[in-house]
């Protein structure tokens, strides 16, 4: 007997179900680089550091708290920021995460974009001012402002293009 289409009960891909996340994670935050863009200031939102939020947010329990630490190394590779900086960030950023998820128990989309905003502005003065730190707190954070208020801004559409793929994700064969 020849089916077409999935069986009912049959799981998804293990590969796809482990793949998908982290390869958002890791072709977002190289993406930057393969943009034709050239500028002063930095301008372009972290698109890795997004995605990284948005399936910390919208899947807590599918990775460990460390998690940080090999996709903020892949970030840092491709940011040009000193290693470590996103390794530590991310996995602050994941404990936080991971913590109040286990206290807030209805959270909704504002939430959430609210943990989004509030960990992307600390992890982007963060990473400025240990990227420069012998410059001028005031300038250096005046420089991620706009990188800080179009990631926000962009929260939403990660959230929803994170959903997207995790439909993708969990869709049997």
């Amino acid at each position: 007997m020849n089916q077409k289409g999935p069986r009912l009960g049959e799981p998804a891909s293990l590969w796809r179900m482990r793949f998908v996340p982290i390869a958002s994670v890791m072709f977002a935050s190289a993406l930057p680089l393969m943009l034709p863009l050239i500028a002063n200031s930095p301008v372009l939102p972290p698109l890795g550091l997004l995605f990284f939020l948005c399936w910390q947010l919208l899947r807590a329990e599918m990775w460990p708290v460390w998690i940080g630490l090999p996709l903020g190394l892949w970030d840092d590779l491709f940011s040009g920021a000193p290693i470590g900086t996103a390794m530590g960030l991310w996995t602050v950023a994941s404990i936080a995460i991971a913590y109040s998820s286990q206290r807030i128990y209805w959270r909704g989309f504002f939430h959430d974009w609210a943990i989004a905003a509030a960990s992307v502005a600390m992890i982007q003065s963060l990473a400025a001012l240990i990227t420069h730190p012998h410059a001028a707190t005031g300038r250096v954070l005046g420089l991620v402002v706009p990188q800080i208020i179009i990631s926000t801004l962009l929260v939403p559409l990660f959230m929803r293009l994170t959903g997207m793929f995790d439909n993708f994700r969990l869709r049997r064969r």
